[in-house]
């Protein structure tokens, strides 16, 4: 299946801003986030299989984002970021730096639960792990990132 340059716009069109926020929620790092984007939209464009429908060819794409952006978290060319590279979306620095401290499955859940609005079946599905393991991470998440927090409004 052969991608022509019109379909490859609207590809980018229509997931560019997900992919880079997801790459750039993970690593951290603008530069590196758009390289792991393009490379996302690479094997996409190079793919050659049919998707049954825009919600599995959206999966596919957050599926591959997060697996690329462990890859190069594993990587030996990993350095150092610095914190003030947050996404395009507005958000309280205190509370985005505690989301990061977060393990990673933890915070991709509540990344895509919180930011990309998916359900906890969405994200099961996405992440191929089953709903109660999904619940469970977005409980314990919401516990560490209370006990982060503290200190914050409702404080008595």
């Amino acid at each position: 299946m052969e991608v022509t340059e019109a379909q490859a716009k609207d590809l980018l069109d229509r997931y560019s801003d997900m992919v880079l926020r997801i790459a750039l929620h993970n690593v951290r790092s603008r530069s590196d986030a758009e390289d792991i984007a393009q490379e996302v939209f690479l094997r996409r464009i190079t793919a050659r299989r049919p998707f049954a429908s825009p919600e599995h060819e959206k999966a596919w794409m957050i599926r591959v984002t997060i697996n690329r952006c462990r890859d190069f978290l594993k990587s030996a060319r990993r350095k150092a970021v610095p914190l003030e590279e947050v996404p395009d979306k507005p958000c309280h620095a205190e509370v985005l730096e505690a989301v990061w401290s977060l393990p990673v499955p933890y915070r991709n859940a509540v990344y895509l639960h919180y930011y990309e609005g998916f359900s906890v079946k969405e994200i099961a599905h996405l992440l191929h792990r089953r709903e109660n393991t999904v619940s469970s991470w977005l409980h314990r998440a919401r516990a560490a990132l209370k006990d982060l927090l503290k200190g914050g409004f409702d404080d008595e």
